[in-house]
C-alpha cells in the first residue's frame, strides 16, 4: 500500500514538473516574439520624424508647383504612403497634386482624396 502511495506522489510531482516547464517555455517564447515585434521608442520616434519630413517635402513640392494653390490641401505621410486631402478650385489640380506627390523622393504610394471645392466658403 505504501508503494502505491509513493508511486502516486511521484506521479503528481512528475506532472507538476512537466507542466511548469512547458508553461515556462511557452511564456518565454511569447515574451521573446513580442519583444522583437514591438518597435522601440527610438524606432517609433525615427519613424515619426521620417513621416513628418516626407509630409513636409510633399507639401513643399506642391507649393512650388506652377499654378497650384496648396492652402486647402493637407498631406499625411506614413511609411512612404502619402494621403492627400482637402479641396482645390480647379479639377486639373487634383491630378496635378497626385503627380507632384509621386515625384517626391521617398513616396511609395499616393492616395488622392482631394475634391473640387470653392475657395473662401463660396459666398
Amino acid at each position: 500500500m505504501k508503494a502505491v502511495d509513493l508511486l502516486k506522489a511521484l506521479g503528481m510531482v512528475m506532472c507538476v514538473t512537466v507542466a511548469s516547464s512547458a508553461y515556462a517555455q511557452s511564456s518565454d517564447a511569447a515574451a521573446t516574439s513580442a519583444d522583437s515585434a514591438a518597435p522601440t521608442k527610438a524606432q517609433k520616434s525615427t519613424t515619426k520624424k521620417t513621416d513628418r519630413k516626407l509630409g513636409y517635402d510633399v507639401r513643399r513640392a506642391l507649393s512650388k508647383a506652377q499654378g497650384f494653390d496648396v492652402s486647402n490641401v493637407f498631406v499625411r505621410a506614413r511609411g512612404g504612403a502619402v494621403t492627400l486631402t482637402g479641396t482645390v478650385p480647379e479639377g486639373g489640380q487634383i491630378a496635378q497634386a497626385e503627380e507632384v506627390a509621386k515625384g517626391v523622393p521617398g513616396v511609395k504610394s499616393v492616395s488622392n482624396k482631394i475634391t473640387l471645392g470653392v475657395q473662401g466658403g463660396g459666398g
